[in-house]
């Protein structure tokens, strides 16, 4: 995507806040001096079987860009594909997790768009709401700052193991939770204790999206392998080979701007790289502040931790050990 977007002219506009130009999670533009929107869009194929609970998993995972960005979201739009091969109830089902969890987040749907295909493909359209100068970027990250992720990971291995009928109802429920869990808990959080940056956890993986925060803010990321919260059951799954290709084509393109230290487990690897489905926020903070920040993550229904920190610009831009 990268090398299509490159050939793309930049658009100039001085009320834009957020663009193209850092891969952040969501565009912002300025209203007024008081109000920023931020819109974003995200759609995909099924993870799971149950439509219902695609509908929750789609629109959680579109609704977390918002969040990503430090705002509220107030608006949402369907965007749906669907075979006509497909009884219509399960569109009605699909679009009912949906509308369940737009409600959750205090928004509104308003409407939609729907395209015959031969695979159904569910998400959102998302409009949000900001003050212009509170608006968090991936691309400002400061040297000595805390990284805290809040949700676990090894959700691409997990769905890799769903597809395949190899989970046990356990390990579906626990992916399912952290899938449908808002990341409003963790905006809330940082929100009330002032950070310098942050991005969402999907389809990088989170060395792909470290990656990125680090390249826009001109710093080092480290990960320390052993704090990163990661979902029962996912390293059995990557012993077992249950990779997904996106796994590979992160590692594949993160490339030697990563240094992973070779004593850790292959599988713990593979995690970290595993593309994420409605995955946590990452989040850059002051190292002062980070006490408060998990203090006030307490009510997260999910895992969360302090997995690594910010240092001064090195050889390579991602260091795992």
């Amino acid at each position: 995507m990268a090398q299509v977007l490159c050939q793309l002219p930049k658009m100039q506009d001085d009320n834009l806040i957020v663009g193209i130009d850092t891969s952040d999670d969501a565009a912002v533009y300025k209203i007024d001096d008081n109000i920023a929107i931020i819109q974003t869009v995200d759609f995909f194929t099924p993870v799971v079987d149950d439509p219902y609970t695609f509908g929750q998993i789609a629109a959680t995972n579109s609704l977390s860009d918002v969040y990503a960005m430090g705002g509220e979201p107030k608006l949402a739009m369907n965007i749906i594909c669907f075979p006509n091969c497909l009884h219509p109830d399960i569109m009605a089902e699909i679009l009912k997790g949906g509308y369940d969890k737009v409600k959750e987040a205090n928004a509104l749907l308003v409407g939609g768009h729907t395209v015959e295909d031969n695979e159904p493909k569910y998400g959102l359209s998302v409009t949000g709401f900001i003050h212009p100068n509170k608006v968090i970027k991936n691309c400002n990250a400061k040297v000595g700052d805390l990284l805290v992720l809040t949700k676990p990971i090894g959700l691409g291995i997990i769905n890799t193991a769903i597809k395949a009928q190899m989970t046990d109802q356990k390990t579906y429920n626990d992916a399912v939770k952290v899938m449908t869990t808002l990341n409003k808990v963790g905006k809330d959080a940082m929100m009330k204790v002032g950070v310098n940056s942050c991005t969402d956890i999907t389809g990088f993986g989170l060395i792909g999206h470290a990656l990125e925060m680090a390249l826009g803010s001109s710093v080092t990321i480290k990960i320390f392998s052993n704090k990163v919260p990661i979902l029962e059951s996912a390293k059995e799954y990557a012993k077992m080979g249950l990779i997904p290709e996106g796994a590979y084509k992160n590692r594949s393109f993160v490339g030697n701007r990563a240094y992973i230290n070779e004593n850790i487990e292959e599988e713990v690897k593979d995690i970290l790289f595993d593309p994420q489905t409605s995955g946590g926020l990452l989040i850059s903070v002051d190292k002062a502040k980070a006490d408060m920040l998990i203090e006030e993550l307490k009510d997260n229904p999910v895992d969360y931790a302090i997995i690594g920190e910010v240092i001064s610009k090195d050889e390579y831009s991602i260091i795992v050990e």
